[in-house]
């Protein structure tokens, strides 16, 4: 049975990641805390529950070593606050709006509110908090926004920010930060962590944490997303290359439509794209042939589930143009 994947602030246990408390923690300890910290690594690695734990402590919350550096009780009143989103303290900004729906970017309404947070003291507590989860998900706006409130430090404010992709910000929101990087972990502390989650056997674990690359939470959310049935699909298609199985392919694309369509096809064609890219790799010096076919069809899968988003096409027909340049490769 998967367990349900929690949001990030109501997880009170971080694995791989002292260093990191440590460092914050000392800085906090010092009276020396950045007015902001930019937190970078692999999605799922651990950097928004990361966030919330240093905002537990920097709110009040007393510390609980059992917990880890910035460990806090889970029944102390500021967790139960900021798991119930009441803490007057704390701002949090992410894709997910208040009626629950995900949107494509933090619009700048949002990011705006910052600004009147942070101009005001804090209620509770010795601190003013904001997380961005994630600031990858700015919009040219949102991020200017963000910029002006960085630019402007509050004296008791601190701002967390998450970020996948940190090259990606602008080089004035970095340059303000203070980064700490988050690492994957080991492929077997990310199998133990998802097999505990999970339930999944050893072998499926193993799998699930190579594909998330060290990312536990990445794993955990490729377990519910059916990513190890996903794989042996993806794997059936290449195998039988250039023949197609269209009954395999057929339920593939039913699997493409309601709430979920869009996780599915996406991780079909992430499988898909890695299998392609570890079979050029293993054969590019064994006189491999048709490379730039090969080569054509890995862009082709990398491509198609940006354009799916951003023009809204029919996911079984992007299925089908990619299956046939996957065919034309295997012939070539």
């Amino acid at each position: 049975m998967v367990e349900v994947l929690p949001h990030p602030r109501d997880v009170f246990d971080l694995q791989g990641h002292e260093a990191a408390e440590q460092s914050f923690e000392a800085s906090r300890a010092r009276g020396r805390l950045h007015h902001a910290w930019l937190l970078t690594g692999p999605e799922g690695v651990g950097k928004a529950t990361f966030a919330y734990r240093a905002a537990r402590r920097l709110l009040g919350a007393p510390p609980a070593p059992e917990y880890g550096p910035l460990g806090v009780d889970p029944n102390h009143p500021v967790s139960r606050q900021i798991m119930a989103r009441s803490h007057p303290d704390i701002l949090v900004l992410e894709r997910v709006g208040e009626d629950g729906k995900p949107r494509k970017v933090i619009p700048v309404d949002e990011a705006r509110k910052l600004s009147e947070f942070f101009s005001k003291s804090p209620a509770s507590a010795p601190h003013r908090v904001a997380i961005i989860d994630a600031a990858d998900d700015l919009n040219a706006n949102s991020a200017n926004a963000v910029l002006k409130t960085l630019e402007e430090p509050p004296p008791s404010g601190v701002l967390l920010l998450v970020s996948h992709s940190p090259g990606r910000l602008l080089p004035t929101i970095r340059s303000r930060c203070r980064r700490l990087a988050f690492h994957g972990l080991s492929e077997a502390e990310t199998a133990a962590f998802v097999q505990s989650r999970t339930g999944a056997n050893a072998e499926d674990a193993i799998r699930l944490a190579r594909m998330s690359v060290g990312a536990p939470g990445r794993a955990w959310a490729l377990a519910n997303a059916g990513a190890v049935a996903i794989d042996d699909a993806a794997k059936e298609l290449l195998r039988d290359l250039p023949q197609l199985d269209e009954a395999t392919a057929l339920s593939l694309a039913d699997k493409f439509r309601g709430g979920e369509g869009a996780t599915q096809f996406n991780l079909l064609f992430e499988r898909l794209a890695e299998r392609v890219h570890a079979r050029v790799l293993s054969q590019a010096n064994d006189g491999f042939t048709g490379l730039d076919r090969w080569a054509s069809a890995w862009e082709t899968l990398q491509r198609l589930p940006r354009e799916v988003e951003a023009v809204n096409l029919d996911r079984a027909d992007a299925l089908f143009t990619a299956l046939s340049e996957l065919r034309d490769a295997a012939r070539a």
